[in-house]
């Protein structure tokens, strides 16, 4: 008995040391690189901030014996890069956009000069991921509110990353489509860094035991479709990774999606939207008139979907809300 207590005990304080060394997996973004001067000599003690314009929250870093700096936990947004030290004219990168788990190098040398002064680098090369060999691609909000969605899914925008291929669901292996090969099943879904997978099929007929009981499947609707996860107008974007991603994503062997729900600013928005469907705007089927005689009238269509969203400042530049309906679907017939 005494001996099983140890055991347990050990494995208590190794599942816990391991628990911390882990990385956790998060939709935040990270900015690293090295800061030199004018003779390529690396800089230590360098200030090194990182602004959300749309929140004015800061973001802080130094510089290391080794003239490097990482600022992590960025979410997604619009920011900028102050970049000072006594001795130093000060430098200002402005128009800097962070997508959901980005890992991007910038790097900046510094000129010999007053605090006081300062250099805005308004352009400069693209900004690369040269830290991480994932590949992925991401769905920012300008695609979800521009591109048709049949059903107010964000699954038709998922279907246009490389390597997804729509596949069949059945009891034995649901998930709507397959990455590189991988199980239907076998995808692995987050939103805002928390898992969206359970262990309920979507499909008729049931789940296998492999993926319902482990926990697998994503959260769909009764429809099979994403509906259920976040609605449209709640996504701010996300992040879909198809091949050698890092070693905290490794649940499921198939894609990781990371999803990024909208967040409120320091200004108040609001949205108001009526999605309708109407037989009154389609054409008659082919088949109706040339095939039946007299011709049969179109299908009658009713489908209304609406809702809204609003968002804004708790306390300005400290704590914001948002708020965003669901989707209230209206389906009605004309009697015949």
């Amino acid at each position: 008995m005494l001996c099983r207590r140890i055991v347990g005990l050990l494995s208590l304080v190794l599942f816990s040391l391991c628990s911390t060394l882990l990385p956790a997996q998060t939709t935040n973004a990270t900015i690293t690189g090295f800061i030199t001067d004018q003779s390529k000599a690396v800089i230590t003690g360098i200030k090194v901030e990182v602004i959300n314009t749309d929140t004015s929250l800061h973001y802080g870093s130094t510089t290391n014996s080794e003239g490097s700096y990482t600022v992590t936990g960025l979410p997604p947004g619009n920011y900028k890069i102050q970049v000072e030290k006594p001795g130093f004219k000060a430098i200002v990168k402005p128009d800097l956009v962070l997508h959901v788990q980005d890992v991007v190098a910038i790097n900046f040398t510094m000129a010999i000069g007053s605090v006081s002064e300062s250099i805005t680098v308004e352009g400069g090369a693209p900004l690369v991921n040269t830290e991480s060999a994932t590949v992925s691609t991401v769905v920012d909000r300008q695609f979800a509110e521009n591109l048709p969605m049949n059903g107010r899914s964000f699954q038709t925008l998922i279907e246009l990353t490389p390597g997804v291929v729509v596949v069949g669901s059945n009891a034995f292996d649901s998930g709507q489509f397959s990455i590189n090969g991988q199980r239907a099943a076998s995808n692995y879904w987050m939103v805002d860094g928390v898992s969206a997978n359970v262990g309920i099929s979507s499909s008729p007929g049931g789940f296998g035991p492999g993926e319902g009981l482990g926990g697998t499947l994503g959260s769909f609707s009764v429809l099979g479709g994403t509906n259920s996860l976040v609605s449209v107008d709640a996504m701010e974007e996300f992040r879909i990774q198809t091949s050698t991603y890092a070693p905290e994503f490794g649940r499921t062997p198939g894609g990781q999606i990371s999803i990024v729900t909208r967040s409120g600013k320091n200004a108040f928005h609001g949205t108001a939207f009526d999605y309708f469907r109407n037989d009154i705007l389609d054409a008659s089927d082919w088949f109706n008139g040339y095939t039946n005689n007299p011709p049969l009238p179109k299908a009658e269509e009713r489908q209304n979907d609406f809702g809204g969203t609003f968002s804004g400042p708790i306390l300005k530049n400290r704590a914001f809300f948002s708020f965003h309906t669901r989707d209230f679907a209206y389906d009605s017939h004309r009697p015949h």
